[in-house]
């Protein structure tokens, strides 16, 4: 039997809250007046809304979400999106990592893992813990943090030593069973050329374990666009693959918002047959199926 998941990102939800001039400090006054002169225009709630309705309408089996839920982090954000993420569905049907933009100001380091701890607990845990484990249907949801506060102008993404040492740890843990690997992150493992400032800065050490262990899919947002990078590993080879921010308008450079259904079951030979659909916004027919492809 075939298990969906559906994959959206940086939904940076709208309309941005009031501020206090006390929490407009730094970096956050930049970000704040970045999102009144342009990005407002460009993260729309409406988009967001009808890329939601069209998920609810595939039902999917699971739905991940990979970051940038917020702007600058304010205190209000992450009321609002704790609001949204009940209409995205349950903790126990929605799983969901942390990007920049919900680390963006050093006051709101931890927030994140305060107002989304349910969505963001592994299976059997009592605390929000990194990498987290989730075992749903044939998958093995693994969600990685790469959130961590930059400089101004900056948006960069760590794992660090102590997350890496157990992710070493926890594939080992998990490599006998019979399940489809499935990691969540933030930071793509490759970046864009030309997004130096916005590149995940362990990458090669996460790519090593990643390869050593080999898994199955990796899903992520960050660069607000279509993206498939593929790995080689002991297991096979594997894909990398990113998406638009699931709130992105249509015109001006950036690419309209989508998301993907991965569709997984076990093929005739014993291995994991994986498909993936990808739909969005096809200009003035709303969305649409843009792409489907055998992964695997």
């Amino acid at each position: 039997m075939s298990f969906t998941l559906a994959h959206l990102s940086d939904p940076h939800l709208g309309p941005m809250p009031p501020a206090r001039i006390a929490e407009l400090l730094g970096k956050r006054a930049i970000g704040y007046a970045n999102w009144k002169r342009r990005r407002h225009a460009i993260h729309r709630r409406d988009v967001l809304a009808q890329i939601l309705t069209d998920i609810h309408t595939q039902r999917p089996d699971h739905i991940a979400v990979t970051g940038d839920f917020v702007n600058v982090a304010l205190p209000a954000e992450f009321t609002q999106a704790c609001a949204w993420l009940e209409g995205v569905g349950s903790p126990q049907d929605v799983s969901l990592v942390p990007g920049n933009h919900d680390a963006y100001a050093r006051a709101a380091r931890g927030q994140f893992a305060l107002s989304w701890a349910d969505y963001m607990r592994g299976d059997g845990e009592t605390e929000v813990r990194f990498p987290y484990l989730r075992r749903r249907g044939p998958l093995a949801l693994i969600g990685l943090t790469t959130a961590v506060p930059s400089a101004p102008f900056m948006a960069t993404g760590r794992i660090g030593h102590t997350q890496l040492a157990a992710l070493d740890e926890l594939l080992t843990r998990i490599q006998s069973e019979q399940l489809c690997r499935v990691v969540l992150i933030h930071h793509p493992l490759r970046s864009a050329r030309g997004r130096w400032s916005a590149r995940l800065t362990d990458a090669a050490a996460l790519i090593d374990i990643l390869t050593r262990h080999g898994v199955d899919l990796v899903l992520h947002g960050h660069d607000h666009r279509h993206a498939t990078v593929w790995f080689e590993s002991q297991r096979g080879r594997f894909a990398s693959i990113g998406v638009p921010s699931a709130s992105a308008s249509l015109g001006g450079h950036h690419q309209p918002a989508a998301y993907q259904l991965i569709s997984v079951e076990r093929a005739d030979n014993g291995q994991w047959s994986i498909t993936r659909r990808v739909r969005g916004f096809g200009g003035n027919d709303g969305i649409v199926e843009l792409k489907s492809e055998q992964l695997r």
